[in-house]
Order: C-alpha cells, then sequence, then structure tokens
C-alpha cells in the first residue's frame, strides 16, 4: 500500500474545497436570483459533480501518485468523511448555520440533492483510477 497516495489525496481535497467555495459564489452570484434557490442548487450540484470528477481525473493522472484499486476506494471514503465532517462543522461553527439547516440538503423528497455531491465524492477516485491507464 503506497501511503503517498492518502497525503496528496488530503491536499487535493482541499482543493475540491475551493472549488466548491467557488461553486457556490458563482451559484448565487450569477443564476440563484435567474433559476430560483432550489433550481440553482441542483445545477450547482451537477456542475461540482462534473468537476470532481474532472479533478480527480486530472489530479490522478498527472499528480505521479499511484496506489492498488483498493487505495483509490480508500482515498473516495476519506473524501467522503473529510467533506461530511466540514459540511457540519465548518457549516454549524463558522458558518453559524442551523442543524435543521444543515440536514435540510439531504431531502431528496424535496429536490435537495446534495447527496449526490457525496456519492460522486467517494466513486471520483475509484472512476479516475478505472479512466486513467489502470483499467484492466
Amino acid at each position: 500500500m503506497e501511503k503517498l497516495i492518502y497525503i496528496y489525496s488530503i491536499v487535493a481535497w482541499f482543493i475540491l474545497v475551493i472549488l466548491a467555495i467557488i461553486n457556490g459564489i458563482i451559484r448565487n452570484s450569477f443564476y440563484t436570483e435567474v433559476l430560483g434557490e432550489l433550481r440553482a442548487h441542483q445545477v450547482s450540484t451537477l456542475i461540482f459533480c462534473t468537476l470532481i470528477i474532472a479533478f480527480s481525473y486530472v489530479f490522478f493522472k498527472y499528480s505521479g501518485v499511484t496506489g492498488s484499486p483498493r487505495d483509490y476506494v480508500y482515498v473516495g471514503i476519506m473524501w467522503l468523511f473529510l467533506t461530511v465532517a466540514f459540511e457540519f462543522l465548518f457549516g454549524h461553527y463558522v458558518a453559524g448555520h442551523s442543524w435543521e439547516h444543515l440536514l435540510a440538503d439531504y431531502n431528496i423528497l424535496k429536490g435537495r440533492v446534495w447527496i449526490v455531491v457525496l456519492i460522486v465524492t467517494a466513486l471520483a477516485p475509484s472512476i479516475a483510477y478505472r479512466l486513467t491507464d489502470h483499467s484492466p
């Protein structure tokens, strides 16, 4: 098991956080007013999922880090846990959002699709692994 993949992947996750913040700023600044909050949330989710996969592909293809298929699964799980922890800890304790507000993005019955970001985040390293020269 190559340990370097985990260290580099933590750095990569911080870049994903920056991309998420930029995505949110663009959503709030440009198309929330036109689309409405729910539709803008959904569009922003789709855009960010695309960014996660594209970034993961570029990162794993060109960073030089390697690992087994299992390592890429573990990186995805690590990214998932880091994302959820960041969302709730930063969202509540720094941004001041209520727990109800934070949990609202998980309500698929109301059109909230944040869960898709979490699924894509968990799967992106394995998808990148398969899209690069590692596929069987």
